[in-house]
């Protein structure tokens, strides 16, 4: 009987072993099933509106002399909140935050904001090379790629220092120079190494043509699909390379999107100049490939106050109302700022 006994207790035990690892897997995000917010793994079907580009705080004083030590959260959410619980109002939901680390990155401030907003916050990780790597660290010069890639990757894995945050993108940077030097080549196959182990998409400061191209052919030379690739500041490209990148499968982010009164309409970098961009890119079928935003907020702890923080409603006060009067329907809209955003920034390894 005793033995009958234990033969139940270990077969009951098995049924248990069993029911929970299903439901541990049921409830584990696959790849391209969820995005990363700073509160966690969320299913990209709850993105709805997102902003892909904005700022809260960014600190220009250099990698080896910036710290959390230079701002006050509590200062900086003062000042930020008015201004996100602004677009909460306009229906946002989702806001990526692009400031890398060693240029003011605080997840821990995200974090605060969205528990205040109910907004999701998106943090990063990567490496910013643009004005002369000021914003990299000196280690980095003594360390290979695959070294760069295992920094960002393990912040994914384990979070970023000791917060248990998570990078939900990789964000880097490169100059504007005709070609890259070996340290940007470096971090884009840094980049590279990281997108395979993680599927974390790769948000690119890259402005005009050359660069943009360079980068993805490195990546598709290590075997990443452009589709996990994001021009940000595609705007300063030409029509020409925004089109063959796009059709690439590479995302174009017309970034800097500001209503500017100074400015005749149609003018370079108007909102209607914007808006004809657009337009070219839905003509050409490429409408699926368009993310926007306003690269905004800013708030500067070396200035009294943070200096001027700049709001993030210009899309939908300014952008949004021409590119209707054009015939941009809203189900084309909902395409830009939902659909694609959900598209670019889930989670997933992009192999060619």
């Amino acid at each position: 009987m005793e033995e009958k006994y234990d033969n139940l207790k270990i077969i009951l035990w098995l049924i248990l072993f069993f029911v929970f690892g299903i439901i541990i897997i049921a409830c584990k995000p696959h790849s391209g099933d969820y995005i990363m917010t700073v509160n966690g793994p969320e299913h990209p079907g709850k993105m709805g509106i997102t902003l892909t580009h904005e700022h809260i705080l960014v600190d220009f004083i250099g990698a080896d002399s910036t710290g959390y030590f230079r701002w006050n959260r509590d200062s900086v959410i003062e000042k930020a909140l008015p201004f996100v619980l602004e677009i909460k109002g306009k229906g946002v939901k989702t806001f990526f935050e692009c400031t890398p680390a060693y240029l003011g990155r605080d997840p821990l401030l995200l974090k605060e904001l969205s528990k205040k907003t109910g907004i999701s916050f998106i943090t990063n990780t990567g490496y910013y090379g643009a004005r002369n790597n000021f914003f990299i660290p000196g280690s980095f010069h003594s360390s290979e790629a695959s070294e760069i890639a295992e920094i960002w990757i393990n912040e994914f894995e384990n979070g970023i220092e000791a917060t248990g945050i998570k990078p939900g993108f990789i964000k880097i940077a490169v100059e504007r120079t005709d070609s890259l030097s070996p340290e940007h080549r470096k971090i884009i196959t840094a980049a590279a190494l990281a997108h395979l182990k993680t599927g974390l998409v790769i948000v690119s400061h890259t402005v005009p043509d050359n660069p943009a191209f360079e980068q993805i052919g490195i990546l598709k030379d290590m075997g990443v699909d452009p589709s996990a690739f994001i021009w940000v500041h595609a705007q300063n490209g030409t029509i020409e390379g925004n089109l063959k990148a796009a059709g690439e499968g590479v995302w174009i982010s017309l970034d800097n999107v500001r209503t500017r009164p100074d400015l005749e309409p149609g003018a370079l970098y108007s909102v209607s100049w914007y808006a004809d961009r657009i337009l070219e890119l839905k003509k050409n079928g490429l409408l699926n490939k368009v993310l926007i935003s306003h690269d905004s907020g800013w708030y500067d702890p070396a200035k009294p106050g943070g200096g001027t923080f700049n709001g993030f409603t210009d899309i939908f006060n300014s952008l949004l109302p021409v590119l209707k009067t054009k015939g941009i329907s809203d189900a084309e809209i909902d395409q830009i700022m939902v659909k694609n955003p959900r598209e670019a920034f889930k989670i997933k390894i992009r192999k060619l």
